[in-house]
């Protein structure tokens, strides 16, 4: 795999799982959010949706910039804590359903991603 096509990737997930929350934000908190917590209000829909508009923005940036191995590097090592986040609110508070751990599918595919991408930016680099 090249470091490009893990960049690629990463992206993906971003444009996939914040494109779910930014058009069709009722939808994922119906799904992704227990009943406890589940809240309907146009206020909670909206945050769901600029949730989302930072996800997709954040992948577009992917696609369009190019990352080396540091930037690989780097993001896999800010991707750890959100790791604390799902472990909390899904077996802590239980606030994530099992389709709200796709964040932590997400995650951990990112993670590899970003591993694999800084081993092909270390051979590209070459």
């Amino acid at each position: 795999m090249s470091a490009r096509t893990a960049q690629f990737l990463i992206a993906a997930v971003f444009l996939g799982l914040g494109g779910w929350a930014l058009f069709a934000p009722a939808s994922v908190i119906e799904l992704a959010i227990t009943e406890p917590y589940r809240d309907s209000a146009y206020l909670s829909r909206f945050t769901m949706a600029c949730f989302g508009a930072q996800a997709v923005l954040f992948g577009l940036m992917a696609l369009v910039t190019r990352w080396n191995a540091t930037s690989f590097a780097i993001f896999a090592v800010l991707l750890l804590p959100f790791f604390g986040f799902n472990y909390w609110f899904h077996y802590q508070v239980p606030v994530l359903t099992s389709i709200g751990m796709l964040d932590f599918a997400g995650n951990v595919t990112m993670l590899a991603l970003a591993v694999l991408g800084w081993r092909a930016a270390m051979r590209e680099a070459a």
